[in-house]
């Protein structure tokens, strides 16, 4: 009988990893990929029985390899902290892994809930990231600090699960703009080495928003809509004007001495 390990990577995610990992405890294993959460994230999953794993964070790509290297079983289940598997999910998950003729990987669609409501539209349902369910050793992820890609070692397809997991981005509008802040940064570094302007951020920052609130129907989710349009456009425009700022370096900087007269004076 094929085994299933079920992953995690977290970040002081103390006030959600009880409920992912009770989520899939159903499996042969459950690893916490931490990268030194200070605020009890790896004390709660080692008594609620995963193997913790302690892994400096260098991009979302290495810790995502780092996590599939501490699994152990024939096939692995990814699931971020902020998200849960479902009844139905369990249930799919055991039969393709136990069918002989299974495909070797699969994508898994999110059902997002944000601000109050279960996101129908905004390129939020159905959502996919990576594949989530795969053999052990036939998939791996590019290296990329973050929206990280995979490449899968077969030659098969990537196939589809019919139900979808839940997903719980954020709890409020500070994780919203911590979130775009941190992989702003993060972004920022994959595109610093291109020509780039004020106007090529704004210009995709904008693209960005039209993208999610009409063409991806985000005003059929009413306020809730707006608002991922509008994070995507502050994440998308701030994620270039960060790459500007690491290439002007010390021209974007204060002066090291301040002169007699104030900017503008005589």
């Amino acid at each position: 009988m094929n085994k299933i390990s079920v992953y995690i990577i977290a970040y002081n995610e103390a006030e959600k990893v009880t409920a992912t990992i009770e989520s899939a405890q159903w499996a042969d294993e459950i690893v916490l990929v931490d990268s030194w959460s200070t605020d009890g994230t790896p004390e709660i999953a080692a008594r609620l029985g995963a193997k913790v794993v302690q892994v400096d964070f260098k991009g979302f790509g290495d810790l995502r390899n780092q996590a599939l290297a501490a699994c152990t079983h024939d096939w692995i289940f990814s699931l971020d902290a902020d998200e849960r598997c479902t009844p139905e999910v369990r249930a799919e998950i055991c039969a393709i892994t136990q069918d002989p003729s299974a495909l070797d990987a699969y994508w898994v669609p999110r059902r997002n809930f944000f601000m109050g409501r279960w996101i129908k539209h905004s390129g939020w349902y159905p959502n996919y990231r990576q594949p989530q369910l795969f053999r052990k050793g036939r998939m791996r992820y590019d290296l990329k600090p973050v929206h990280e890609g995979f490449v899968l070692d077969s030659n098969q397809p990537v196939g589809h699960l019919k139900n979808a997991i839940w997903q719980f981005p954020f709890k409020n509008m500070s994780e919203v703009m911590h979130k775009a802040n941190r992989y702003s940064s993060l972004g920022a570094e994959k595109i610093k080495h291109k020509k780039l302007s004020m106007g090529t951020a704004l210009s995709h920052g904008s693209w960005s928003f039209l993208k999610h609130y009409f063409f991806k129907l985000g005003f059929l989710d009413g306020w809730p809509g707006f608002v991922i349009a509008l994070g995507n456009f502050e994440g998308t425009f701030y994620r270039y004007v960060k790459a500007i700022e690491a290439q002007k370096g010390a021209e974007w900087q204060a002066p090291k001495q301040a002169k007699a007269s104030s900017p503008g004076s005589d």
